[in-house]
């Protein structure tokens, strides 16, 4: 597990305590730290400690720096079955922690976030704000997020590095992926059960790009055998019929998407749209039993506010099997090597309601598809209700 944090105190030392039992830190773990600045900003001094090797399905307890108040996080299983919390666009609102609030009302074991994290665009501050309105939760559990257009805060005419706070406070685990950017990555969940990609839409993704050859030789790596689940995470969807950000995502499609079809990738997820939608298995415009199913979740609760309107005459609208303009999050539960149950919450109520379900078969439970890059034979699903 990698620990971040941020000070004032530019002399508090990068280390993290730890230890199974509250108030008695066994090991420890030193660091690194960086800091940034960004025109009249100079962001506090910013820790990252790696800390492990740690038991899986196991409560720690940690202190930071040496000083201060213990968290606690729990480590995610060894094995299937496992949890994930899906949110995208989450924003400082109380739309936000009204969504949070849910999330944390249930047991999960992992987060992924599909960009657009603070909304700072630009107003540094907002960066810092954030990061104490979702440490009661990020501080808990893993959270694992790739960055979305309000991440990017780059202004040409000066020639500022782009994504200078997000890749200076969200230190993901790129390099231990084999990828040279914290833009892209993928890891390994539950043993090794599930493999997480997690793709950058704001990053370079033609067939001549480090992402794609990247992409490309992460993939072939995975043998379904071992590894029967394989979820990407991406910023802007490839498949949309809501009225905003109509074809924002058309050209990444255009240059990745076989790459997935061959893997048998099962799932992709993405935000960016303000709404909920779920597709059927598709590939390039036509339902296909093996390709992966979309599933846009950016709903977290953002301060534009909900994209409302959705095309009934679009293209794509016989393969939306289910589409509300609600916040909410999503819950996608890995039960074994075959079999997942996504679940998709909406925040309307007073407690969180499940507004749509479905059973998502993995591509590699028969051999209908024939194989791909993903190592052994692959296998094809409808999505059922």
């Amino acid at each position: 597990m990698r620990v971040s944090w941020i000070t004032d105190d530019k002399h508090v030392a990068s280390m993290v305590e730890y230890g199974q039992v509250s108030g008695r830190y066994e090991r420890s773990a030193i660091g690194e730290h960086t800091s940034y600045i960004y025109f009249l900003y100079t962001s506090g001094k910013i820790h990252h400690v790696k800390i492990g090797p740690l038991e899986p399905d196991t409560v720690y307890y940690y202190r930071c720096g040496g000083i201060g108040d213990e968290f606690s996080f729990k480590t995610p299983p060894a094995a299937l079955p496992i949890e994930f919390a899906v949110i995208g666009d989450l924003g400082q609102t109380e739309w936000t922690a009204s969504t949070l609030a849910h999330v944390g009302k249930s047991g999960y074991d992992m987060l992924l976030l599909p960009g657009d994290l603070s909304y700072a665009d630009a107003q540094q501050p907002l960066w810092d704000t954030f990061g104490r309105f979702v440490q009661p939760y990020a501080s808990a559990r893993p959270w694992m997020v790739t960055e979305g257009n309000h991440e990017t805060e780059a202004f040409p005419i000066v020639h500022l590095h782009p994504f200078v706070a997000y890749n200076s406070r969200w230190r993901m685990p790129y390099e231990e992926s084999g990828s040279t950017s914290n833009l892209y990555y993928s890891f390994d969940a539950a043993g090794g059960a599930v493999h997480v990609v997690m793709l950058g839409s704001y990053t370079d993704f033609h067939a001549e790009s480090a992402q794609y050859k990247w992409l490309m030789a992460d993939l072939a790596k995975v043998d379904r055998r071992i590894t029967p689940w394989v979820i990407l995470i991406i910023h802007a969807p490839w498949y949309n019929t809501n009225l905003a950000h109509q074809g924002e995502g058309e050209s990444m499609r255009k240059a990745m998407e076989s790459l997935l079809y061959e893997a048998r990738v099962d799932v992709v997820f993405a935000g960016h749209v303000h709404a909920y939608e779920r597709f059927t298995r598709i590939y390039d415009n036509k339902a296909d039993s093996c390709g992966p199913a979309h599933i846009t979740i950016g709903d977290g609760g953002n301060r534009e506010g909900l994209a409302l309107g959705f095309d009934k005459l679009h293209k794509a609208a016989s393969l939306s099997l289910f589409r509300e303009a609600s916040f909410g999050h999503g819950r996608l539960s890995v039960v074994n090597g075959t079999h997942a149950r996504w679940l998709w919450h909406r925040n309307d109520d007073a407690d969180s309601k499940v507004r749509d379900e479905v059973w998502l078969q993995s591509l590699s439970a028969s051999a209908s598809c024939g194989s791909g890059l993903a190592g052994t034979a692959s296998a094809s699903a409808k999505v059922e209700l």
